[in-house]
């Protein structure tokens, strides 16, 4: 059972159960509006991913120290899952908030078009999900929230 001593993994799934329900009541605070949905959903304030990899290099660092070949790797992987969060995932979600957009145009000039013969049923479009990837800021925090909560379950626990 040394998997439920394993104090970098526990602080990781720690970060990503703490990222993924505070932004309920953040987009609360934000929106007025409350969705359980952002528990198990992608994106939003602050990044899941961003806290897990971070709380994984904050607990490797602490176990093994700043100069271990184990948080050379773990810092490495937080940079780029981190920068990914930023890049590529990002840049995914814009696109697919602009193919959204050129769907309910297009649906919308099919259904004005007055020689269009009407379907007995309309076939349902699968919305793209627009909500990938962060912000820099989202990042950020969420990279915040990691260190310091494993610094705080290191208080406690280590």
């Amino acid at each position: 059972m040394e998997l439920l001593t394993n104090f970098p993994l526990l602080s990781s799934l720690a970060a990503i159960i703490f990222a993924q329900v505070i932004k309920v009541p953040i987009q609360f605070i934000v929106s007025r509006k409350l969705d359980w949905s952002l528990v198990t959903s992608t994106g939003g304030m602050p990044s899941s991913h961003s806290a897990a990899v971070t709380a994984l290099s904050t607990g490797v660092a602490l176990e093994h120290g700043l100069d271990s070949s184990l948080f050379a790797v773990s810092a490495i992987f937080a940079v780029i899952t981190m920068f990914d969060a930023t890049g590529v995932r990002r840049h995914a979600g814009e696109q697919a908030t602009v193919i959204n957009k050129l769907v309910i145009d297009f649906n919308r000039f099919v259904n004005e078009a007055k020689d269009f013969p009407k379907a007995a049923e309309k076939e349902k479009q699968k919305k793209l999900k627009e909500l990938l990837g962060h912000q820099p800021i989202e990042v950020f925090f969420g990279g915040l929230t990691g260190i310091l909560l494993t610094l705080v379950l290191a208080y406690f626990f280590m």
